[in-house]
């Protein structure tokens, strides 16, 4: 028998099998696709070209996980970007930022702004600091039973009541501001300036299917500052090799540590079994259990502990039934929203693009290139997309990691991942993005050519996941890249449902290690490393038997 089992080889779920392994514990990992790595993979997508195919960025990995895995022994390299982001914003005028670079930017355009911009950097780096150190920590959980969980628990909350106190008032004023305002509304009061207010409030709408005016994108935006890329905080970077690499040599150390990792093995429903639950003596109910879990080709696997690595719209209601669940949690999780709006695209080039605000080819190249050059022009796609189904003039982020990695495309030639924002997660009036993937995706590519003429002609090849390919391809359900709305709501303490934010599930001996999890999506390890801390106590204290 194995002590646990996780369905789910993403990199959540492989960073949890690590630590589990690492103490002791007998685990296997069902991976339902070929190869492990969730959304986190490379692979080719046209003849001679490679690419990550849905994640492509590095930044939010925790440190501490790249540590305890061993990750740059198991062949882990990442590299920094030479210019954070480039935006062209009309046929003569482009804004760029990167480190000693941006406030002159930003004066560009407005003195004020440049001025403002340090004083704007170090308060959102207080507040940053702040839930930062809070990411690879079990939320306070509010608990209906129990005199020793409710001690626990209500010392945990205890100190991070602790924690935010230390904010003198301006850092409390501003943590309230960023979790309960709209990006649009935070960067307004700080700037006058378009560009400055586009490049910051994009992270707003990464993986968040609203305008940047909507309440709570704020938070969106500060989600995305908690990153660093060799211990330099704020930076972005690529991973030699693509996202894949990072799974890779996470599965690498998972096999070192004795973990089993089986691919090709899709979990249909759990071995549940009924349990009495006992008060002074006396039976007063049934209790659910997990014991492993049971494949689509009918094998069953038996275990201790099952943890999850999907989405919980996937767990609760696919492979286990609502009515196994607490009334209320069933309730509450079919109303748990999902949708990013996120249309992915993987391009193979016959040449480096050349935008016509800046048309020889140069460090801004490998920069995160987006197009959206203001907030208005953003809340516009929103609203576009609300309405149509996608909008006439697309958010689009482009990299081009061939820049920085030359092992990703022939001599010569480039690849470029399309991030592109904002499109119905489903598409409304009974259409299937089977009937429109393709029209959306010779939009996106129009829409860089609009900002580069002759990108689209330096097209040779390209893959597009629409939301229903990234469900389909990767369990994202509705092409969620988050796992589920960063939302007031649906964070923290309540991710996914209050009461259950301390990555157990309402059935004994199920967990989550997801981005459905605290603290959320993300390439972060966090979900994974946080929901094996409360395993293997679980394990100590004997709840789990």
């Amino acid at each position: 028998m194995h002590d646990v089992v996780i369905i789910g080889g993403g990199h959540n779920g492989l960073t949890c099998a690590a630590y589990l392994a690492e103490a002791g514990l007998k685990v296997l990992v069902l991976e339902r696709r070929d190869v492990v790595g969730g959304a986190a993979v490379t692979e080719e997508f046209y003849p001679g070209f490679r690419n990550s195919v849905a994640s492509y960025t590095v930044s939010l990995l925790n440190p501490k996980v790249i540590a305890d895995l061993e990750l740059a022994r198991h062949g882990l390299r990442v590299v920094e970007r030479k210019i954070s982001n480039f935006l062209p914003l009309s046929d003569d005028s482009y804004f760029m930022s990167a480190p000693g670079l941006t406030q002159s930017e930003v004066a560009k355009f407005s003195n004020r702004d440049a001025m403002r911009l340090e004083e704007y950097e170090r308060r959102l780096e207080v507040i940053a600091d702040v839930v930062r150190a809070l990411l690879l920590e079990q939320p306070p959980n509010l608990v209906e039973h129990g005199f020793v969980r409710g001690v626990e628990e209500a010392m945990r909350a205890a100190g991070l009541g602790g924690r935010l106190n230390k904010l003198d008032i301006t850092g409390k004023r501003d943590l309230l501001d960023l979790f309960s305002e709209s990006a649009g509304d935070w960067l307004d009061g700080w700037f006058e300036s378009a560009p400055i207010k586009a490049l910051l409030g994009f992270d707003s709408i990464v993986g968040n299917y609203a305008s940047p005016y909507t309440p709570g994108s704020a938070y969106v935006l500060l989600h995305h500052v908690f990153g660093e890329v060799n211990g330099k905080k704020g930076l972005w970077g690529h991973a030699i090799g693509g996202m894949g690499a990072i799974t890779q040599a996470m599965a690498a150390c998972c096999r070192e540590r004795g973990v089993e990792i089986r691919t090709g093995v899709s979990v249909k429903e759990l071995i549940l079994e009924n349990e009495p639950t006992r008060e002074a003596g006396v039976v007063v109910r049934e209790t659910a259990t997990a014991r492993g879990v049971v494949t689509e080709d009918g094998e069953r696997i038996v275990a201790k502990a099952v943890i999850s690595n999907l989405n919980p719209k996937l767990l609760f209601g696919r492979i286990v039934p609502l009515d196994a669940l607490p009334e209320d949690f069933a309730e509450r999780i079919t109303r748990y929203r999902v949708g990013s709006g996120t249309f992915r695209m993987n391009v193979a080039l016959s040449e480096l693009p050349r935008f016509t605000c800046k048309p020889e080819p140069g460090d801004h190249l490998t920069a995160g290139i987006i197009i959206a050059p203001s907030m208005q022009y953003m809340e516009r796609a929103y609203d576009t997309a609300r309405a149509k189904g996608w909008s006439d003039e697309p958010i689009v982020e482009m990299l081009i990691p061939s820049t920085l990695d030359d092992s990703l495309a022939p001599a010569g030639k480039h690849v470029a991942s399309l991030f592109c924002q904002h499109v119905q997660p489903e598409l409304s009036g009974g259409r299937s993005w089977d009937d429109h993937r393709e029209e959306v995706a010779d939009l996106m590519i129009a829409t860089v050519d609009k900002y580069a003429p002759g990108f689209k002609a330096s097209v040779l090849g390209r893959q597009i996941m629409s939301p229903l390919d990234l469900e389909r391809t990767f369990g994202l359900v509705a092409g969620d890249i988050m796992h589920g709305a960063l939302s007031l709501d649906q964070l923290f303490s309540a991710r996914p449902v209050l009461g259950h934010g301390d990555y157990r599930a309402p059935i004994k001996g199920l967990y989550m290690c997801g981005a459905g999890t605290h603290p959320g999506g993300g390439v972060t390890g966090a979900p994974g490393h946080n929901a094996a801390q409360v395993v293997k106590r679980d394990f100590r204290g004997g709840a789990v038997r």
